[in-house]
C-alpha cells in the first residue's frame, strides 16, 4: 500500500514538472518571436487582415464596412473598392470616397473615385511598388468614416550604424555613358618596330662576349669585342637600344662576318611595348574600326591596360574566317608577354543614357528585377524597366526617380532581411 502511495507521488511531481516545464517553453517561445527582429523594424506577427467577399482588405465602422481591393488583371493596376451596410451591398454611387497613399521620399498619391457598376474605381493607377500608408475618407448617408493602416511590400528597416556595420553602401542613381562592348581573343607578339639584329661593322675574329642570352641591357652597353681583320684592332660591339636579348649567335674565337647576309651576333627586343593581335570574326568586322578603344587583359583578368586599334588586316584568314586587328599597347611593367594569350574588350559604340544602375547592385524581386532605394534607415524595392547593359552599368527607363539613393554593395543583405520580415504582395 505504501508503495503504491509513493508511486502516486512520484507520477504527480512529473505530471507538475512537466507542466511547469511546458509553460516556460512556451513563454520563451511567445518572448522570442515578440523580440525577432533585432531592432530592424519589422512586425513580429501581422496582424490578422479581415477580408471581403472579393478577397480585398476589409475596414468595418459603426455598420459601415468597406472592401478595399487592388484590381490588376489584364490592367495597369487600380483600386476597386466595394460598400457594405450591416453586410448589405450598397449602392456605390451614394459613397464618396478618397483614399491618400502615402509613400518613401515624401510621395502622396491623391485617389479620388467614380462609380461603376457594383464597386467604386480609382482614378489612377497603383504603380508598383505596392508599398505605402493609407489613408481612407468616405461618407455615406450624411455621416463620415475615415481608417488607415500600413500597406508596406519590399521595405525593411535597418538601422544606420548596422547598415555601415554590413557594409551596405548607396549612392545616387543618375545620368551615365554605357559603352557596347564586344569581347574578342588574341595573343601578345613582339613590336616589330623595337627589335634590333645587332652584326660586327667590320668582319674579324671575337675575342670576348659579355653578353648571354635573356640579359637585360640598355642602350650603349657593351655585348662583345671583336679584333678586325683589316686593322687587327679590337673595337667593341655596343647595344643599339635597350631590351631584352632573345638571341645569341656568337662564341670567342669565331669568325664574325659583317656582310648583310652573314647572321646577326645578337638579336635585342624592346618589350616596353608590344603588338596586340586580335582575332575578329567576320560578322563583327562591320563593327570593328581602326581608332576604337580596346581594355586588354589577362586571361586570369588580373591586368589589363587599354589600347587603340591601329591596323585592321585586309586579310582573312583562311583556317579560321576571322580578320586580325592589331594593337599597339604599352608594356613598361612587363605585364604581357610575347606568345601570351589574352582578352580585348572593344567598345564599338557609346550612349548616353538619362539614367543608369550598377549592375551589381540588381536583384531579383518577385517577377521584377529591382533595386533598393534608401530613405535615411528605410530600404525600398523599385522595380526597374531596364534598356542597354555592359558589364558594369544597365540603363534605367522606369521605376527609380533620379536622385534616388539606392543601395549599391552588398544588396542581397538587403534583400535577405526584406525576405525575413515578411512583406508581401497581398492585396
Amino acid at each position: 500500500m505504501k508503495n503504491q502511495q509513493n508511486n502516486s507521488v512520484s507520477i504527480f511531481v512529473i505530471a507538475v514538472i512537466t507542466a511547469l516545464l511546458a509553460a516556460w517553453l512556451l513563454l520563451a517561445e511567445k518572448n522570442t518571436h515578440q523580440h525577432a527582429d533585432n531592432g530592424h523594424g519589422h512586425e513580429a506577427e501581422e496582424e490578422e487582415v479581415a477580408k471581403g467577399p472579393h478577397g480585398g482588405r476589409l475596414l468595418r465602422s459603426e455598420g459601415f464596412d468597406l472592401e478595399i481591393t487592388i484590381f490588376e488583371r489584364g490592367l495597369p493596376p487600380e483600386f476597386r473598392v466595394y460598400a457594405y451596410q450591416d453586410g448589405q451591398v450598397v449602392p456605390v454611387e451614394k459613397v464618396k470616397l478618397e483614399i491618400e497613399l502615402k509613400r518613401t521620399g515624401n510621395k502622396v498619391d491623391h485617389i479620388q473615385f467614380n462609380a461603376e457598376q457594383d464597386y467604386l474605381r480609382g482614378n489612377a493607377t497603383i504603380y508598383e511598388p505596392h508599398s505605402f500608408e493609407v489613408v481612407v475618407k468616405a461618407s455615406y448617408q450624411n455621416k463620415t468614416y475615415a481608417w488607415n493602416y500600413d500597406n508596406f511590400e519590399g521595405r525593411t528597416q535597418i538601422p544606420v550604424d548596422t547598415a555601415s556595420e554590413m557594409g551596405i553602401r548607396s549612392e545616387v542613381v543618375g545620368p551615365q555613358t554605357i559603352n557596347d562592348i564586344r569581347t574578342f581573343t588574341g595573343r601578345v607578339q613582339s613590336n616589330p618596330n623595337r627589335l634590333s639584329r645587332v652584326s660586327p661593322r667590320f668582319a674579324g675574329v671575337v675575342k670576348k662576349v659579355r653578353a648571354e642570352l635573356g640579359d637585360t641591357v640598355k642602350a650603349g652597353d657593351i655585348l662583345a669585342t671583336v679584333q678586325s681583320n683589316e686593322s687587327l684592332q679590337n673595337y667593341n660591339i655596343k647595344a643599339p637600344i635597350a631590351g631584352l636579348i632573345v638571341k645569341r649567335d656568337i662564341q670567342v674565337g669565331e669568325a664574325a662576318g659583317a656582310s648583310s647576309t652573314d647572321r646577326p651576333l645578337f638579336v635585342i627586343v624592346d618589350h616596353s611595348d608590344v603588338w596586340v593581335e586580335l582575332d575578329i570574326f567576320v560578322r563583327d568586322l562591320a563593327q570593328v574600326k581602326t581608332g576604337q578603344s580596346v581594355i586588354v587583359e589577362t586571361l586570369d583578368a588580373k591586368d589589363r591596360v587599354t589600347a587603340t586599334i591601329d591596323w585592321i588586316s585586309p586579310l582573312t584568314s583562311h583556317a579560321s574566317q576571322s580578320v586580325r586587328a592589331r594593337l599597339t599597347v604599352p608594356n613598361k611593367e612587363g605585364i604581357f608577354r610575347p606568345g601570351q594569350f589574352i582578352r580585348g574588350h572593344v567598345t564599338i559604340a557609346e550612349h548616353d543614357v538619362t539614367l543608369a544602375v550598377r549592375q551589381s547592385a540588381v536583384q531579383s524581386f518577385r517577377d521584377f528585377q529591382v533595386v533598393y532605394a534608401r530613405f535615411d534607415d528605410v530600404y525600398e524595392v523599385r522595380m526597374l524597366e531596364l534598356g542597354r547593359s555592359n558589364s558594369g552599368w544597365v540603363e534605367v527607363l522606369g521605376g527609380i526617380e533620379a536622385g534616388t539613393q539606392y543601395v549599391t554593395e552588398n544588396s542581397y543583405l538587403v534583400k535577405a532581411d526584406i525576405e525575413k520580415s515578411g512583406a508581401s504582395h497581398d492585396h
